[in-house]
């Protein structure tokens, strides 16, 4: 099966996008359009020559983009160059299936695509995207394992390891060559035994064991597994006399030797067995070997370091899998954490798992996609967001982020190199930076626009050269404290040079910038702003306008010096449809009742008036039922139009207010009651009426009266009854006792078993004198 990684690069260029970019573009002073895209990516440059007004000074054309915007500056002329991306080079990667009967050559397989970008970068822009697709379809794997005398029943289950791998790893690629090599310690003293009768024959007993080495290498890279294990089988153990083995020793040996083992230039993967701990460097003093290890092939110096070890690893991009037993997990754990693209699996007491081993930790591997680069130019950071829990064909995506805070010196393009670990492929991305503005490249050089020559005509401003200053660099800087220029600074001939709110540059006003990049000074004398305007509900200009030079410009459907009088009378609108229910003026979004009488939003409400209802009783009573000659009706009677209705539920609602019923309820002479609403509709006062009269119902008051007063009567009668009923059963129980009491019979007898407490004692003596 063919592994593909898709990752998707993304190319960050700039700054934090959380930071107040208005802020630091005002704040950077930028003097020119170069210097004002380097601050962030959010500034640009306005190179419209009308866009300043009178006092700004020329660092005010660079501001955030919306701000400029907003200010009035042309689309046209608002300097914002972007980077770009480009590929040069994008040679697809290899797709072929496992059951192919083609076969590549490991140079003509692609393993990464595209090969080569180029980035146009700025300071702070925004991110480009672009995808990078990483594959890996050839696999060598080198099975380096311990052969000292503990590791006897495991030689016994790897001999039979060439075939059985090569048929599980045909799962993952069809392209497969496996390797052999063997490794016990250095042959000098005190690891081995250097008697000659030890030196043929390291082991005890009637053990027959092939003599000391430090490493072998019997078996080059090959695709065939039965010769794997025709020369594992013909292996015999060794052994030696401290516990840690020179496994480091050999795994060097295999990273540098690249002819002698066979590496190509596919994915290549490092199987390290043992069942024991290793030695590194400076462990060879005890056998006298001071040098450090050279790293060169063949390797006769003293034991690698770690460091080196992972240098050498990382260069010839080598993985690690490291196939120990369990007595010795969390020493290789640590190790694995030091080596990148590396993994640990458990080897049983008899390496009989070593294939599930090998293919668990392959697949952990190929998991996750660390990415590393070359050295970075000055100014030039970049980030990984790195791959992980990777099954073998799928489509993965990561990012990488490069940033640029600033453009180089020199300016010239950079070079960096990006690849994964464990593959021999490489990204090559060039790095052009945009340190100037497009417009730069029209400046009008000594141009009349600026003193007479005196600067350069750029992007909309002049560009002084050394020694000029002034928007214009009209003024050296010897000439910048003069009385005569300071007066010209002076509003009215008075004594505060540029209203106190700015600097006097060249005889002209130059207005200080304000901590809040949104508030600023403007005017000939710098004695305009646009924060000091009325307020409304604690808003500059209730919200509603702008400020400018202290006054308010109202926005739409506004008015007033502070804006906070709006035009617009849908708030006085009752729900009846009428503006202020007819009774008032609506002024500002509000209703002011022409009566005092009347209050509410809507004049709905007054809680002085007396009832409209008794108000209007007799005339609505005479003209709907005809109560009262016709004539005196319509003399007294005509000041509102009647309309009559069926229901009550036709009735409408007569005013705004907030509780729902405002129905009139009346009684006439022979107790019927009739129903109305009195409302004012555009200066027309309407009486609506329940055409047909309602005859009166029962009296409820006395009915409720009497059930609640019968209801306690009877409670009481009740009550009562149970006393007088208590008092007849008490006096007849104590009637009864009375009786059983006098015909009780007393038996007066004595106690047979009593006995006296007193005892009489007669002296003989006495004879009762």
């Amino acid at each position: 099966m063919d592994v593909r990684l898709l990752c998707a690069v993304a190319l960050l260029l700039g700054l934090s996008a959380a930071q107040k970019e208005g802020s630091i573009c005002i704040k950077a002073n930028a003097q020119s359009c170069g210097e004002c895209i380097q601050v962030s990516e959010s500034c640009g440059w306005c190179s419209d020559e009308s866009f300043l007004s009178v006092g700004e000074a020329k660092s005010a054309r660079c501001d955030d983009l919306q701000a400029l915007s907003e200010r009035r500056c042309p689309p046209g002329k608002i300097e914002n160059p972007r980077g770009s991306i480009q590929i040069d080079k994008d040679q697809p990667v290899t797709n072929r299936k496992k059951d192919s009967p083609e076969k590549l050559k490991p140079e003509q397989i692609t393993q990464i695509q595209p090969q080569k970008l180029s980035l146009t970068l700025r300071s702070g822009t925004d991110h480009l995207q672009k995808n990078i697709s990483c594959g890996g379809l050839s696999i060598d794997l080198y099975y380096l394992m311990d052969l000292s005398f503990s590791m006897k029943d495991d030689l016994e289950n790897v001999k039979n390891l060439g075939t059985d791998l090569m048929k599980e790893m045909q799962g993952i690629t069809s392209d497969f060559r496996i390797g052999f090599g063997s490794f016990v310690e250095k042959t000098v003293m005190p690891y081995i035994s250097t008697t000659p009768a030890r030196l043929l024959n390291p082991c005890t007993g009637n053990e027959n064991c092939t003599s000391p080495f430090s490493y072998k290498n019997v078996l080059k890279l090959t695709n065939k597994g039965d010769e794997f294990n025709r020369l594992v089988s013909q292996q015999q153990i060794s052994g030696n006399l401290d516990s840690p083995e020179g496994g480091f020793d050999a795994i060097m040996q295999v990273a540098v030797c690249e002819d002698q083992i066979g590496w190509r230039n596919v994915t290549r993967l490092l199987v390290f067995s043992t069942d024991a701990g290793f030695h590194f460097a400076g462990d060879g003093k005890l056998g006298g070997i001071v040098l450090p290890n050279d790293g060169k092939c063949p390797v006769f110096s003293g034991y690698p370091s770690i460091a080196h070890l992972v240098q050498k690893l990382s260069d010839h991009n080598i993985q690690t899998i490291f196939a120990v037993t369990n007595d010795f997990q969390p020493v290789y754990q640590e190790l694995k954490n030091l080596i990148p693209k590396s993994a640990v699996g458990t080897l049983s007491s008899n390496s009989s798992n070593v294939i599930k081993l090998i293919i668990d930790a392959y697949n952990s591997l190929s998991s996750e996609v660390i990415l590393e680069n070359s050295r970075l130019p000055e100014g030039v950071s970049i980030s990984y967001k790195s791959c992980s829990n990777i099954s073998i064909g799928d489509e993965v995506s990561f990012q990488i982020s490069v940033a640029a805070q600033k453009c180089p010196e020199d300016g010239k393009a950079e070079v960096i190199k990006i690849k994964p670990l464990g593959f021999n492929e490489e990204v090559e991305v060039v790095l052009n930076f945009i340190c100037e503005c497009e417009c730069s490249a029209l400046a009008e050089i000594n141009s009349d626009k600026c003193d007479s020559g005196h600067g350069a005509f750029e992007c909309g401003a002049c560009k002084c050269k050394e020694g000029r200053i002034g928007r214009l660099c009209e003024c050296s800087k010897d000439e910048v404290r003069t009385e005569d220029l300071d007066a010209n600074c002076r509003k009215d001939n008075g004594t505060d040079i540029c209203s106190n709110n700015g600097d006097c540059v060249c005889g002209t006003c130059e207005c200080k910038k304000r901590e809040n990049p949104a508030e600023a000074y403007s005017g000939t004398y710098c004695e305009c702003d646009n924060f000091n305007c009325d307020r409304s509900n604690n808003k500059l200009c209730g919200g509603h306008g702008r400020c400018e030079c202290r006054k308010c410009i109202c926005d739409a459907n506004y008015t007033g010096s502070a804006c906070d009088c709006s035009l617009d009378k849908t708030s006085c609108l009752a729900k009846n449809g009428q503006i202020c229910n007819g009774r008032g003026t609506c002024e500002c979004g509000v209703c002011k009742c022409t009566d005092p009488k009347f209050q509410g939003p809507t004049c709905e409400l007054c809680p002085t008036c007396p009832g409209v209802c008794p108000e209007h009783k007799d005339c609505v009573q005479c003209r709907a039922f005809e109560t009262r000659e016709k004539e005196t009706c319509e003399r007294d009677c005509s000041y509102f139009t009647m309309i009559k209705v069926k229901e009550t539920k036709d009735l409408p609602q007569p005013t705004d207010q907030s509780f729902p019923l405002t129905h009139c309820k009346e009684r006439d002479e022979n107790d019927c009651w009739f129903y109305f609403t009195y409302s004012i509709r555009n200066s027309t006062k309407e009486v609506y009426v329940v055409e047909k009269l309602v005859p009166p119902g029962p009296d409820i008051i006395p009915i409720v009266l009497g059930v609640v007063a019968g209801i306690v009567l009877i409670g009481l009668a009740l009550l009562l009854i149970w006393k007088l009923l208590m008092i007849i059963h008490d006096r007849r129980e104590f009637a009864k006792f009375e009786k059983e009491k006098m015909n009780a019979k007393w038996d007066t007898g004595e106690n047979p078993i009593y006995k006296s407490a007193v005892t009489t004692v007669v002296n003989p003596k006495y004879e009762g004198k």
